[in-house]
């Protein structure tokens, strides 16, 4: 049972017109904008920040950005934005192998090491205590340059209020989320927990 009850998508009128970037994301508004609409100016300014963060300016895919955060969201256990971030992936062009495989990016031949070294960065950057390090950074800077590393971090950043933001929440899932998680995490365990 959620903490707070999502509302109507029509409560706010600005963040319903906003809010239709993540129906071309997710093919739904996620219930977690529907919630920070109890406070309109949160779920204004985070779907800015969701744009702005999700806007490719280098390299870095649409769909590795969303690998990106299912990294992340693993990292830290919300199963709300674990099944978010691979729908996404899934809706972005990830590539069936890597979908079907992301829990061994590692060793998976679907992943490239530019790739690999991304993921890493997100495992390590979500982690608490944080564990970026010098090995991370040398990894990073032999396959992205800087701006490409500022926009990763701004996706790891990004789902780290998420991840925050549902967990605590209990924030419904929404089906269409759950059709793709269980698909590609499912057979690692994947399930609802709280977020039912």
């Amino acid at each position: 049972m959620p903490l707070v009850n999502p509302l109507p998508p029509e409560h706010d009128a600005e963040t319903k017109e906003l809010a239709d970037f993540f129906n071309e994301t997710l093919g739904f508004c996620p219930n977690s904008i529907l919630t920070m609409q109890h406070r309109p100016s949160i779920s204004k300014a985070f779907i800015g920040l969701n744009k702005a963060v999700m806007e490719n300016q280098g390299r870095v895919t649409s769909a590795l950005k969303r690998m990106i955060a299912w990294v992340s969201s693993n990292a830290t256990g919300c199963r709300y934005c674990q099944a978010h971030a691979i729908r996404a992936a899934e809706r972005y062009g990830a590539e069936q192998e890597q979908l079907d495989n992301i829990w061994e990016y590692r060793t998976h031949p679907a992943f490239s090491e530019a790739e690999r070294v991304a993921l890493d960065f997100s495992l390590a950057a979500s982690q608490v205590p944080n564990a970026v390090d010098q090995q991370i950074k040398d990894a990073l800077y032999a396959h992205w340059n800087e701006g490409e590393i500022v926009e990763m971090l701004g996706v790891i950043s990004l789902f780290g209020y998420l991840n925050r933001w549902n967990d605590s929440m209990g924030t419904s899932i929404e089906g269409g989320a759950v059709e793709s998680a269980v698909q590609y995490l499912g057979k690692h365990g994947w399930e609802k927990g709280k977020h039912s």
